[in-house]
């Protein structure tokens, strides 16, 4: 018998299990998967040591690591594979060690070959760390073999 093909939230979810199982930067740093929807997702990370700048607090590029991959899991959570074209980021407030960050990612619009995804990553606190803005753009082939 045949395996029913996946659609909706279930294909979203095997998206981004797929992905993150080839993701070594985000399983490097700990990055969990809490929520992946069509069009959306929610990760979270905690702040180490070997994640702190120069001034005691989470390096920017740590932050933004967090809040791409969020944007990378939500535009592609409909098996049709999607990079990064244009990215802002805003950071608003110092994430702190041991802290856990968590990165959501909300589809703003989905066209033909591009998307545009908000995503914000506040402190376990709530406390607003910073805003991201992505536009990806479609490419070849699928997110699941």
């Amino acid at each position: 018998m045949e395996q029913e093909a996946l659609t909706g939230d279930a294909l979203a979810r095997a998206c981004a299990q797929a992905m993150f199982a080839r993701d070594r930067a985000a399983q490097s740093l700990g990055i969990t998967i809490e929520e992946a929807r069509e069009g959306y997702a929610r990760l979270a990370m905690t702040i180490r040591e070997d994640m702190l700048s120069g001034h005691g607090i989470i390096h920017g590029g740590m932050t933004f690591t967090l809040a791409d991959t969020a944007f990378a899991y939500a535009c592609n959570s409909r098996n049709v594979p999607h990079v990064a074209l244009s990215v802002t980021i805003s950071f608003t407030a110092p994430g702190n060690l041991g802290e856990t960050l968590v990165a959501e990612a909300v589809e703003v619009v989905s066209k033909a070959r591009t998307g545009l995804y908000d995503i914000t990553v506040r402190s376990s606190t709530g406390t607003l760390i910073g805003t991201f803005r992505g536009t990806c753009y479609r490419i070849r082939g699928t997110v699941l073999p």
